[in-house]
């Protein structure tokens, strides 16, 4: 049992479902089911969510007969050790095959879009063709299960193509973004030895064309194991010496549809990676059979996404939330791929997209909508968002006046679904859940199947006060292992060596009375001052809204001899100086929102912040350079979105 919720502040919700949502939700059709098989009364969510929790073996097997996947062994979960769990042993499945069961002739897959074109619909014929004929291709490379395939792309329908060929076979997946570096790429794929490099001659971002060709040639010079490149012309160029995606994926040689393998439900799908800032970046290795049963929970029962929808999350091939919205697939929705900015041509860029595409769910980051609340924009005034029923945001936590700018600019029938997850079971721990209303600054609830929890440093539960997020049951989408970690022991130093057994996310979390949950920040990146341990989002949430700030990042740095130093670096709008009523302005917002232990002992202008290639800020590297680390041994500078603002924070170090 995961305890009792605690207490929140008192206010009211920004949107709630109507009887009518509820009533047509199919995570309400789900719970009518899980009552007739097992006489279980579940009037609400809290319930649903209570008996997943108490039955986890019976829950995921009732997930698994929901979606008809087949016949299965009786066991849903042979072994619930953490690490070890063994789920549905004996089991076989292909991700793939559920998505070749969603297949219809009235929608498309696909929505591709890039910023110099209209939209171009690819219909489920044509991803289904392209995919068989891709799989054909490798086949004839000599890629069989195991083997590995790289990608070296950016978010076009091509990657899509290229994962699906490449699971269908028994192959394993792993791809990098296009804005990465040869050597920052060859850091992650190198690892796997791959097979075959899919890569593109560049992409389109902010209006410009980049040519990665010389990237390319370098990524594959490193890449000694390559026994082919296929390059998809992207730019007009090709890549010398590729073989070329129209060849290798022509719609005039699939022979007779795709011939998936049959693969245990513990087969690895993919390699995903770690950020990479601190060390070379861990592969994390998740199976065919986990992530499958993960992401049609996640995508169809909490978001209620499914063939009458458009999803479209923006994101890059690097981060998590690509591999997240290529499972739309799996539901039968149709996915929207986006080769570029979302602040291109205007700062509301991506609702330009939006409405376009008549999509229907869009997922976007904490800093997109404050950098667009920050710039007057007005989507709903300013595009068509008939279509829009849901915004979801990730990366970062969301501070509640960015969740009632959407409510007021997007639209009041527009709910806010707010997810925390990450890389490490590629999928959300709690987050917005079509039948649960949704609270400013909170996200509504844990997911079905997460035994989650809030404790503090002694392995208790922390109520009505702020503790460690821990898992205290296994999920299906749990890495199987860590690449080139045979005895498994960084894959248990990196969440079982504080609680064994247990997972520790690294997350300061505080669980309300209604269910819901408020996320404070990384708590390997806590402030601890004199005592008082505090969040780091908490204070990014208190200046969030004051038109000067652009961007913040503060800093807890133990000093020699005692003492503590905590400056808010701060990114100031356009035309603003950081005047003495700034800094009191500031420091007023922090005070009154939070406490006087809140306010910063300095506050500094930073010319940006840097962050991680998926949008988190660097807080624990530049921590440990404040505290006399070496520049280049505290992050790599490949794994970070603009390298040179690490040159400036190293230049403010005490002599």
């Amino acid at each position: 049992m995961t305890g009792i919720f605690t207490p929140a502040a008192g206010h009211e919700p920004q949107w709630t479902p109507s009887p009518d949502v509820i009533e047509g939700a199919q995570i309400t059709r789900f719970a009518r089911f899980v009552t007739a098989r097992t006489g279980v009364q579940l009037p609400d969510y809290r319930a649903l969510w209570q008996w997943s929790v108490d039955d986890l073996p019976g829950f995921w097997r009732a997930v698994w007969d929901w979606f008809e996947l087949g016949e299965a062994p009786g066991v849903a979960l042979a072994d619930d050790s953490m690490p070890g769990a063994r789920w549905f042993p004996g089991a076989t499945v292909n991700y793939v095959d559920q998505v070749v069961r969603q297949a219809c002739a009235d929608r498309p897959a696909i929505v591709a879009l890039h910023e110099e074109s209209a939209p171009r619909e690819l219909s489920w014929s044509e991803l289904l063709t392209r995919t068989a004929a891709l799989a054909r291709s490798l086949r004839t490379l000599g890629v069989g299960p195991g083997d590995r395939v790289a990608g070296y792309l950016p978010d076009i329908a091509e990657t899509v193509i290229a994962f699906l060929a490449t699971a269908s076979i028994g192959a394993i997946w792993s791809v990098c973004g296009q804005d990465y570096s040869a050597q920052a790429a060859l850091d992650r794929l190198g690892q796997l030895e791959p097979a075959v490099l899919i890569t593109a001659d560049g992409y389109r971002y902010a209006g410009r064309a980049h040519d990665k060709r010389d990237e390319v040639a370098a990524l594959r010079a490193g890449l000694s194991s390559l026994r082919a490149t296929v390059a998809v012309s992207r730019l007009g160029h090709g890549v010398p010496g590729a073989l070329t995606w129209d060849s290798a994926a022509s719609m005039e040689d699939a022979g007779c549809g795709i011939d998936t393998v049959a693969v245990d439900f513990d087969h690895p799908l993919w390699v995903l990676y770690s950020s990479g800032t601190t060390g070379k970046p861990k592969g994390i290795v998740h199976g065919h059979g986990g992530v499958l049963l993960e992401h049609l929970k996640s995508l169809s029962l909490q978001s209620d996404i499914g063939p009458e929808d458009t999803f479209f999350w923006y994101a890059s091939p690097s981060w998590m939330m690509w591999n997240y919205q290529v499972a739309g697939l799996l539901v039968g929705a149709t996915i929207v791929c986006y080769d570029g900015s979302p602040a291109h041509p205007a700062p509301d860029g991506l609702w330009q997209l939006a409405a376009r595409t008549r999509a229907t769910v869009v997922g976007t980051s904490p800093g997109y909508l404050l950098a667009c609340e920050k710039a007057g924009s007005v989507p709903g005034r300013d595009h068509d968002l008939s279509a829009l029923r849901s915004v979801g945001v990730t990366g970062a936590a969301l501070p509640p006046s960015s969740s009632l700018w959407v409510r007021d600019t997007v639209g009041e029938h527009v709910s806010v679904s707010s997810i925390s997850g990450g890389t490490d079971v590629v999928s959300a721990f709690f987050g917005g859940v079509r039948t649960v209303p949704v609270w400013p600054g909170e996200l509504s609830a844990p997911y079905l199947g997460v035994a989650l929890d809030a404790w503090d440093e002694n392995g208790r539960p922390a109520r009505r006060a702020v503790g460690e997020l821990v898992i205290t049951q296994p999920m299906p989408s749990m890495p199987l292992r860590f690449w080139n970690d045979p005895d498994g022991v960084r894959y248990r130093e990196a969440y079982f060596d504080v609680y064994p057994g247990v997972w520790r996310h690294g997350d300061w979390i505080t669980r309300t009375e209604r269910g819901s949950v408020i996320v404070h920040g990384r708590s390997d990146s806590t402030l601890n001052r004199n005592g008082i341990r505090m969040g780091s989002a908490d204070i990014y949430q208190a200046v969030s809204g004051l038109p000067e700030i652009a961007e913040a990042l503060v800093l807890g740095i133990e000093q020699p001899g005692g003492g503590y130093w905590m400056p808010l670096f701060v990114v100031l709008a356009e035309g603003v100086e950081l005047t003495d009523e700034v800094r009191h302005r500031v420091n007023t917002a922090i005070r009154s929102e939070l406490s006087a232990r809140h306010v910063p002992d300095e506050i500094i202008a930073a010319p940006g912040i840097p962050h991680t290639r998926t949008g988190k800020k660097l807080e624990v590297p530049l921590k440990k350079l404040f505290q006399g680390g070496d520049p280049a041994e505290v992050v790599a500078r490949g794994a970070v979105d603009r390298p040179e603002l690490l040159d400036w924070f190293a230049a403010l170090r005490p002599a």
